[in-house]
């Protein structure tokens, strides 16, 4: 089951080598980093040690590209970036800094990814608590048509990947391969596939200055006779692995996990980017529908019932009156003789139980935290701790209650605010709440 909270590196790890294109010596390390970070290549190289996001919208094609991926900020790059995006990736690891003193990753020794999972694996991972993971999960299908490749994803519960290769080449032909994604099954059954290219391309790539660290050693090679590397193949269907594992390098790209079904058939880097931009560009949507920004909405009761799970007869808020998003919000509260604990709380002389007026006043600010997620119905409030209760005044039946409530500090999900229940312009209670919210299961 994927992780519900981000995760990073418990410390730096390094790998030296030759990159595949470019053929310089080089070496990267990578770092942990703080929640919300993702990947983020540092060319320390460069004296400024300029930062390149990954995201596909620093994504750089251009014709000798378009069989790796090179991601681009201002004046600089890195080139050949799908190998080690993957191995993060498919490890499920969120947030690294990955410093690099050339413009080009290493390629790993023997042509897979398996060194950058060992040495990652080694690293180790941790958890980074109260920083909850953001996934986009795929309600209708995604689908892109583009220079004969074909991509599409479905809802899944979980990373699922289905490839289709069909080569005219006698030694690849036609594979077909689908798997769920996990950071085991990438380790054991995607990461070992080696890159692979046709002999007959060789010599056009390395025209254009390319494949310099290239190697029967790091690459399958296929000649017009078949397989020209002396090592047998580590998997019948070794080709269409080695598909999969660019793919889900180019994943990265969006940013978020991808909770979905992808079906790929003849897809490449430049289609698979094409596709991340597409399911990114839903997403967005997606986001953009679900977050009417909080100072937006009308605030009746509808909007309430619309964030808030609690229903009669714990729902304790009619209505928002003010909100400055991650600052304060007022709410209200009526209070009428139709209340149920009216009929066993001090049935003589009504008063409105000081435990249910401290909930209507978390329930009020627990609408305000709702602002710092992308899709607020994923979300729940949680409260952790209720300190410093005051009871002013009794609130009794036909009272009408106004809570405000400021924020006093937050960290990640977490956060604390003060609060006021007024009756009138008197303060009937006051209290400082520790809440957090946490993703519906």
């Amino acid at each position: 089951m994927m992780n519900r909270f981000q995760t990073t590196l418990d410390r730096a790890v390094s790998v030296t080598g030759v990159g595949l294109h470019l053929g310089k010596e080089t070496t990267i390390t990578f770092k942990p980093a703080p929640p919300d970070t993702g990947y983020v290549f540092v060319r320390t190289d460069v004296e400024s040690r300029p930062m390149i996001k990954v995201c596909v919208e620093n994504v750089r094609m251009i014709e000798e590209q378009a069989r790796r991926t090179t991601l681009g900020e201002n004046y600089f790059e890195v080139h050949t970036v799908e190998h080690v995006l993957s191995a993060l990736y498919g490890l499920e690891i969120d947030n690294a800094i990955i410093e690099i003193d050339s413009d080009e990753p290493p390629e790993p020794a023997g042509g897979s990814v398996s060194s950058f999972v060992k040495v990652l694996r080694e690293a180790g991972v941790a958890t980074l608590n109260h920083h909850p993971r953001k996934v986009f999960t795929i309600t209708e299908p995604v689908s892109l048509e583009y220079y004969g490749a074909t991509l599409t994803v479905v809802p899944y519960s979980g990373l699922k990947v289905s490839f289709t290769i069909d080569y005219d080449i006698p030694a690849i032909g036609t594979q077909y391969l689908s798997l769920d994604i996990t950071p085991d099954s990438f380790t054991t059954e995607i990461a070992p596939a080696r890159t692979f290219c046709l002999y007959r391309d060789v010599k056009a790539l390395q025209e254009k200055g390319l494949i310099k660290g290239g190697s029967l050693d790091n690459a399958v090679v296929i000649g017009d006779d078949g397989i020209m590397n002396e090592d047998p193949l580590r998997f019948p269907d070794e080709f269409v692995r080695h598909k999969i594992l660019d793919l889900i390098g180019d994943l990265s790209l969006l940013g978020f996990r991808l909770e979905g079904h992808v079906i790929s058939a003849k897809s490449g880097h430049a289609s698979n980017v094409q596709f991340v931009k597409k399911i990114k560009s839903v997403y967005q949507g997606s986001v953009a529908k679900a977050q009417k920004h909080l100072k937006d909405r009308k605030w009746d009761i509808q909007d309430v019932m619309k964030l808030l799970p609690h229903r009669y007869p714990f729902l304790l808020v009619d209505k928002v009156l003010e909100i400055e998003p991650g600052k304060r919000i007022v709410g209200l509260k009526n209070v009428t003789i139709n209340e149920p604990f009216f009929q066993g709380h001090f049935p003589g002389s009504p008063i409105m139980p000081g435990v249910l007026v401290v909930e209507a006043m978390a329930q009020v600010g627990g609408l305000m935290l709702f602002d710092s997620v992308d899709d607020p119905s994923n979300w729940l409030v949680y409260f952790g701790g209720i300190d410093k209760v005051r009871f002013r005044k009794p609130i009794m039946p036909g009272d009408q209650v106004r809570f405000e409530l400021e924020m006093q500090g937050i960290r990640g999900r977490l956060c604390r605010m003060r609060g006021l229940a007024f009756v009138e312009d008197r303060v009937a209670a006051e209290a400082e709440l520790t809440a957090m919210l946490v993703e519906r299961s």
